[in-house]
């Protein structure tokens, strides 16, 4: 009887830790094989140059060339960037990206890419504001603050800005690359 007492626990110790696991977003996606056009048209805006993985950081000048992107919400489009950033620069190869959001602590809507963005080279933190598109790196998600967010964090990495008042009812995002 303890044996099976033993083992009961240990099931519903292991089921919680994987309801846990499912909230959070997913480290174990493939990465990405090929860069999309958006990614190329990125980095030629930029620097000139395809990207590589092995290239070095962006100059403070690269660093702040920002990517027009078409952001629909819920159906609705509305005007976006992408900042010139390494991680900026690794969510438009994911481009065209759909998401369903959530709302997390009534700030912003988080929602889940297939993999988690490159952060090396992250500018110095910034806190972010209303309109914010943000990576949060311990979990991997996208934010989309429709709330002016914490202090600044240094695992809180800001991409771009999204110009509408209708975050806060997100439900799904579109973002693909301008044309």
């Amino acid at each position: 009887m303890r044996l099976e007492a033993s083992r009961a626990l240990v099931h519903a110790a292991t089921a919680a830790v994987l309801v846990l696991a499912v909230t959070a977003c997913s480290q174990d996606s493939p990465p990405a094989t090929s860069s999309s056009a958006a990614a190329s048209s990125f980095s030629s805006a930029s620097s000139g140059q395809p990207e590589t993985s092995a290239s070095p950081a962006p100059s403070g000048s690269d660093r702040n060339t920002a990517m027009d992107i078409r952001v629909t919400i819920n159906g609705q489009p509305v005007d976006a960037t992408l900042n010139g950033t390494p991680a900026a620069r690794d969510l438009a190869t994911l481009l065209p990206l759909t998401l369903d959001l959530k709302d997390f602590h009534g700030t912003e809507r988080i929602g889940c890419p297939p993999r988690k963005l490159d952060t090396a080279n992250a500018p110095e933190p910034a806190a972010a504001k209303a309109g914010d598109l943000a990576y949060y790196a311990p979990w991997g998600n996208l934010a989309l603050f429709y709330r002016d967010g914490p202090s600044a964090s240094s695992d809180l990495l800001v991409l771009g800005h999204i110009d509408t008042d209708r975050l806060a009812g997100a439900e799904h995002i579109t973002i693909e690359a301008a044309s």
